[in-house]
């Protein structure tokens, strides 16, 4: 059978197997995507914004130069949504938080910050961290909007534990948005400075720490 014979004969076929061997499933089209954004986001932390183009994307991604054009404008609009999709992979959903509360206002707070932690130390977060960290003088919108996102559902939740705590007369916050803010820059700041830096924290230090941060907090927020 010559070239153009089969061509014609797999266009007619009409076998179920045959007609999607050519159409990939959306499952798999939807993790070649995520594959092709964390291949992106991979070289953007690597050599930068600026010595990334999209001719060394495409390369990585083992795929066309005008496939990737035929989804992405430019250099920065796969940028934004690799920054984008890895956001959604790292923050800490409301769910996961609800899971960690008990009757233990201390308990629940240390929970918190442990997700918090554990979130921020994986591969994933140190690495979006990293780049956001690198390039947010070039996208402050973007460092912003991401901040807000991924600390958002966080957030909420401590504004309501906060809240419910004050009314049941453990603790006397008169704004519970701030306190909650503090208390993630409290329990948090430091180590996320170091592990961003690349500097190794051993565990039990790190455990030590979250506890006299989470203790300082309840000490200065109880009634008096």
């Amino acid at each position: 059978m010559q070239p153009d014979d089969l061509e014609g004969a797999v266009k007619v076929s009409t076998h179920p197997k045959t007609a999607r061997l050519g159409r990939p499933s959306a499952a798999e089209a939807a993790r070649k995507q995520e594959q092709l954004l964390e291949v992106a986001l991979d070289i953007f932390l690597d050599r930068g914004f600026e010595r990334t183009t999209m001719e060394d994307i495409a390369r990585a991604a083992q795929m066309s130069k005008r496939t990737l054009y035929s989804r992405y404008l430019d250099k920065q609009a796969i940028f934004l949504a690799a920054i984008k999709a890895a956001s959604e992979r790292y923050t800490v959903s409301v769910e996961a938080l609800r899971k960690v509360e008990t009757d233990d206002l201390k308990a629940t707070l240390l929970a918190v910050a442990r997700l918090r932690l554990n979130n921020l130390s994986s591969p994933e977060g140190l690495r979006l961290q990293r780049i956001l960290s690198a390039q947010s003088y070039r996208f402050p919108e973007l460092f912003n909007s991401l901040f807000e996102s991924h600390t958002g559902p966080t957030l909420d939740f401590l504004v309501d534990l906060f809240t419910r705590a004050t009314s049941d007369g453990q603790l006397a916050i008169s704004d519970p948005r701030a306190a909650s803010t503090a208390f993630l820059s409290l329990v948090l700041g430091g180590p996320a400075r170091q592990l961003i830096a690349g500097s190794h924290l051993d565990s039990s230090e790190l455990e030590a720490r979250l506890v006299y941060a989470v203790t300082l907090f309840l000490d200065g927020t109880r009634p008096r």
